[in-house]
């Protein structure tokens, strides 16, 4: 008898659930349109935005979401009101809860001149840094066979990438600091008291969307929740004589407050393709293009520096990887009207990833530091160094 009635509550469910299939939506397994994925403000309130319609258009991903729940036939789902909770559960089912806001976002043409108060052109919001922040960046170092050997001949290039290839080795990471550092699109990079030796890296950046550990090269692409762009700011002033030995310091180098510029937003990986055969990253300064390259001049490429990375350390999701830069750094510098080739007190400089976006930042020097130091702190580079 138990066993007959069950039997027949299930057949019931089966045909309760057949009878409302129009009210009820399964979520969507594609994109209408592709999208990207940013941190922004309004009012100074940050939200997570999705970016449409060739990047003019930025979309509060959870108030558009609480808008389509006040049809019956949408489920309700919550959207995590920051990026770093967005990534994290991007991979495991949110997506297609995103995918479903764009797609219903379309076929209500919502996207046109008559849009909701959720949606703004991006001329109207803050584009934030899209991660407040990451846990860790980890950073390829001297990882284009351009930038390995600046300011060489064609020859010699030539022949400096043949012995490299030849002898890759494994490659070589350094770890940046995230708060303080990092800063978004618009933000000035600010060029430390007296340290007049600071130089620009364009870099793509890897956003892991998964966890792991001894990830391999063939598996890398399953931890990546997208990519973006960023700049490896460098302090090349070094440290002065006296005490340790080395007059090379990473800290110094790389750890300055606002020297990680992000941004201006994130690629989901499904919407970019391989980066190992579209890259294409440009910097820019007061209209003089200082460094271009292309995925092909990397020495490792990003699987390769995925496995390496994680062989190391557990990568979480929102970590940030950065692939390294080109040729136009150190000897290689191109000098503009405004200096040496370093960057120069109010220039501008531009940083761009094709399929990505661009950031534009101005460079300030800092005037001052307080009077009540001891002597302690960094010294201006002019102090210990003849240029």
């Amino acid at each position: 008898m138990i066993r007959k009635y069950l039997s027949s509550f299930t057949l019931a469910a089966a045909l309760l659930l057949l009878g409302s299939s129009q009210t009820v939506l399964a979520q969507a397994s594609e994109s209408v349109d592709p999208f990207k994925v940013g941190t922004f403000a309004v009012d100074n309130l940050p939200f997570v935005g999705m970016v449409v319609r060739d990047d003019s258009l930025i979309v509060d991903v959870a108030a558009a979401n609480r808008a389509m729940q006040l049809m019956p036939r949408y489920s309700e789902i919550s959207i995590p009101d920051d990026m770093l909770g967005f990534i994290e559960q991007y991979e495991y089912g949110l997506k297609y809860r995103v995918y479903e806001v764009m797609n219903w976002l379309v076929s209500e043409n919502l996207l046109g001149n008559n849009r909701p108060d959720y949606i703004y052109p991006v001329s109207e919001v803050d584009i934030l840094a899209p991660i407040q922040y990451p846990s860790k960046i980890m950073n390829a170092a001297v990882n284009f066979y351009t930038h390995a050997c600046e300011g060489c001949t064609p020859q010699e290039l030539a022949e400096r990438t043949r012995e490299r290839q030849e002898n890759r080795g494994v490659p070589y990471l350094f770890l940046k600091p995230t708060r303080g550092v990092v800063i978004g699109d618009g933000d000035d990079i600010i060029m430390p008291y007296g340290r007049n030796e600071i130089e620009f890296e364009v870099e793509m950046a890897i956003v892991f969307g998964k966890s792991g550990k001894y990830i391999s090269a063939s598996r890398a692409y399953d931890h990546v929740f997208g990519y973006m762009v960023a700049m490896d700011i460098s302090d090349r002033g070094g440290r002065p004589p006296g005490g340790y030995g080395l007059q090379s310091d990473w800290f110094v180098s790389k750890g300055h407050d606002t020297f990680a510029p992000h941004g201006p937003w994130i690629v989901p990986k499904e919407f970019y393709g391989d980066p190992m055969e579209r890259l294409h990253q440009i910097t820019v300064i007061d209209g003089v293009t200082v460094q271009e390259a292309q995925a092909g001049d990397m020495i490792h490429n990003i699987p390769e520096l995925i496995e390496y990375a994680s062989s190391l350390i557990t990568v979480f999701p929102g970590d940030v990887l950065q692939s390294g830069t080109s040729g136009g750094t150190g000897a290689g510098r191109v000098e503009r009207a405004t200096g040496s080739g370093f960057l120069v007190d109010g220039e501008t400089i531009e940083a761009s990833i094709e399929g990505i976006g661009t950031l534009r930042h101005r460079v300030r020097a800092e005037q001052s530091i307080p009077a009540d130091l001891s002597g302690s702190q960094l010294p201006p580079t002019r102090t210990y160094r003849d240029r």
